[in-house]
């Protein structure tokens, strides 16, 4: 009745996988994402002078803190102790938006492909909170899994 869905027990009831028995392993996921909005906006985040502050300081903060708390928002995702999360930005001037990407490791049995895709997401929305009062038109879209290294199932590469 479940085949393949790891997350449902035989009579469908949503369960916590049991990781205990796997191996820890060195894992790796990086996810993207982007925030499109008006040229005006890029600029003055660009510039520093946007009225709340330093963008790429509060969404990268946000973003980080996003991913440790992965598993008090995900309902079945695993705590887990971080190795390392980086959140970066590139914006896109003359294109009007900004990409997010977010790299997390761990060392563990259990893989960190929410806590990546968590940071992208709140990194965005967090750009978004600090932009908000000059462009409410921002769009924080494309949220992705880029890569994925370590464990059972092994690399996934997207391919774009």
């Amino acid at each position: 009745m479940n085949e393949g869905l790891t997350h449902l027990d035989e009579n469908g009831k949503a369960i916590m996988v049991d990781v205990g028995e796997k191996n820890a392993t060195d894992r790796l996921a990086i996810a993207r994402g982007e925030v499109r909005m008006k040229e005006s906006t890029l600029k003055l985040i660009m510039s520093g002078e946007m009225a709340k502050g330093d963008v790429w300081a509060v969404a990268r903060v946000a973003g980080i803190m996003a991913a440790k708390k992965t598993p008090d928002l995900i309902p079945l995702c695993h705590p887990l102790l971080l190795s390392s999360v980086s959140v970066d930005f590139t914006p896109h001037p003359g294109q009007g938006r900004v990409e997010i990407e977010a790299r997390v490791r761990v060392t563990g049995q259990t893989g960190v492909e929410m806590e990546a895709l968590m940071a992208v997401a709140v990194a965005g929305l967090a750009i978004y909170d600090m932009c908000k009062a000059v462009d409410k038109e921002m769009v924080v879209s494309e949220i992705r899994l880029m890569e994925k290294h370590g464990g059972k199932s092994g690399t996934f590469l997207r391919q774009e």
